[in-house]
């Protein structure tokens, strides 16, 4: 098989699985919390706070991504399956290829970062890399395949991961908070969850008690009334449209 060939099958393999990637961050992050030096994760507030934040610009920059996507370029990244009609080259999509993946390296680090490791991190950012590097490739060919000379022209001025420009190309669609919270809803509550189970963990190892610190428990308990509040709504939205 050509190497072309070869990237891009693994690339729709790892595809159809890239809802794995957290579980490459919670096992080790928690083992290594276990065999660790314990006193470099003790609570602190301020730099908690911070890790959060970083996850959240990840979800903010999905959420933008996803409030401004064509109805007709939902599929725009590729995916099997998800055949594009229209090449979005507005909004965020106007400065970075992959924003979903952009922001979905931005929430994990938050995570990573809880660790307070060196090497955990350059081992995230080596591991995102191997992990999306052929999903990008892959589902670059397809839409090389259906735009052809439209796509080379916009990824010639616009980078795949790292912006070139931070020029923004207004995007001609309204924002959908619809869309939103049908592909977001669970995504955030899952990255408050994350949190919360890495300081269950860590407080089980340095006290030997079952706990969840203060803080973390109410920032957990107001991401699960917000959550379940959105999903009954978009499940309202729903069920009056039929």
């Amino acid at each position: 098989m050509a190497l072309v060939h070869e990237f891009e099958s693994s690339g729709y393999w790892l595809s159809k699985r890239k809802s794995w990637l957290p579980l490459f961050i919670v096992v080790p992050g928690i083992f290594l919390m276990y065999i660790g030096n314990r006193q470099a994760i003790l609570f602190d507030m301020r730099d908690e706070l911070i890790f959060l934040g970083v996850s959240l610009v990840g979800e903010v920059i999905r959420i933008w991504a996803t409030g401004f996507a064509s109805k007709n370029a939902i599929g725009q990244n590729g995916t099997p399956g998800q055949s594009p009609e229209v090449l979005d080259v507005t909004g965020i999509n106007s400065i970075v290829r992959h924003p979903r993946y952009l922001g979905n390296f931005f929430i994990g680090l938050g995570p990573v970062l809880f660790l307070r490791s060196i090497w955990c991190i350059v081992g995230y950012g080596l591991l995102f890399w191997l992990f999306y590097e052929r999903i990008m490739f892959a589902e670059e060919q397809v839409l090389r395949r259906k735009f052809g000379e439209a796509y080379d022209k916009w990824s010639q001025k616009t980078g795949s991961f790292v912006p070139y420009s931070l020029k923004v190309i207004r995007s001609k669609q309204a924002f959908s908070l619809r869309n939103v919270i049908s592909s977001e809803n669970n995504n955030i509550f899952r990255i408050f969850t994350l949190f919360t189970l890495l300081d269950f963990f860590r407080n089980y190892f340095l006290r030997g008690k079952i706990r969840i610190t203060g803080m973390w428990l109410y920032i957990f308990a107001g991401a699960f009334i917000v959550w379940v509040l959105f999903g009954f709504f978009y499940r309202q939205r729903g069920r009056n449209k039929k």
